[in-house]
């Protein structure tokens, strides 16, 4: 069985200022899991930043992304098992998770939270990372 890659792109168009050469995707399925990239506050589409400068903005942008990647994906919010949240600063912690928590009322995922210097780019202030499990 082949997995099923969805939204591939190359990072030299999502990161045109860096010498990448890297082919990715947005979201692969195998045997039923769904492993989705680490998502932040960026449009899918038109890889435009949304909320610069504000950390709920980006959570309720990388969670939107999360829910249409799993619909893609052929699943549901329901169907996340883990979530990884990275945040750039731990005071973003409680707007973040309140956010999250919205979208994941009733999922009960496991969770994992993790402090870090940066990420990708230095306008983004979390990342969240998720994985699911389809429903036969």
């Amino acid at each position: 069985m082949s997995h099923q890659r969805i939204r591939p792109f190359n990072t030299k168009q999502t990161y045109p200022e860096q010498e990448l050469d890297n082919d990715l995707c947005q979201a692969v399925v195998a045997n039923g899991t769904v492993y989705l990239r680490g998502q932040i506050g960026q449009d899918l589409d038109s890889r435009e930043n949304v909320g610069v400068g504000d950390v709920e903005a980006q959570a309720e942008r990388a969670m939107a992304n999360i829910d249409l990647l799993l619909q893609e994906a052929g699943g549901t919010l329901d169907d996340i098992v883990k979530v990884v949240v990275y945040l750039t600063d731990i005071r973003y912690r409680e707007p973040v998770y309140k956010v999250m928590g919205r979208w994941l009322k009733g999922v009960y995922p496991v969770s994992t939270g993790i402090v870090v210097s940066a990420l990708a780019r230095p306008e983004w202030l979390v990342e969240i990372d998720a994985t699911a499990v389809l429903q036969p």
